[in-house]
């Protein structure tokens, strides 16, 4: 039997270099929609609030990043996503947010980015 050793400290930063910046972006959008799943598991005030909270930063960034004119996405990709980032924020700040929604936004949104 051989003995288990730990893994090296840089296989993290290893398999992080095998992934595009892209499949790193997607990784951001699935950690949003685990903040989400948490959420809905827990059902509590605090929870829910976070993960809303998570994701309207996230979505924040998505629009300053469409809205910027040095973006080199064509023009009418960025006026889908910030239209899409609009809704999303504005699901954010409900109270009663719809979080299955805010999620399938961003399963479509990681999924365009590992495609």
């Amino acid at each position: 039997m051989h003995a288990v050793t730990a893994p090296h400290p840089d296989a993290a930063a290893a398999y992080r270099q095998r992934r595009t910046p892209r499949q790193m972006e997607a990784e951001v959008f699935v950690r949003a929609n685990r903040s989400i799943r948490e959420a809905l598991a827990e059902q509590t005030q605090t929870a829910l609030a976070r993960a809303r909270a998570d994701n309207r930063r996230l979505w924040d960034v998505v629009l300053g990043l469409v809205m910027d004119p040095a973006n080199q996405l064509p023009a009418p990709l960025r006026s889908q996503v910030a239209s899409l980032a609009h809704a999303v924020l504005r699901e954010c700040e409900s109270e009663t947010a719809d979080l299955q929604f805010i999620s399938e936004m961003n399963d479509a949104i990681a999924g365009g980015l590992w495609s």
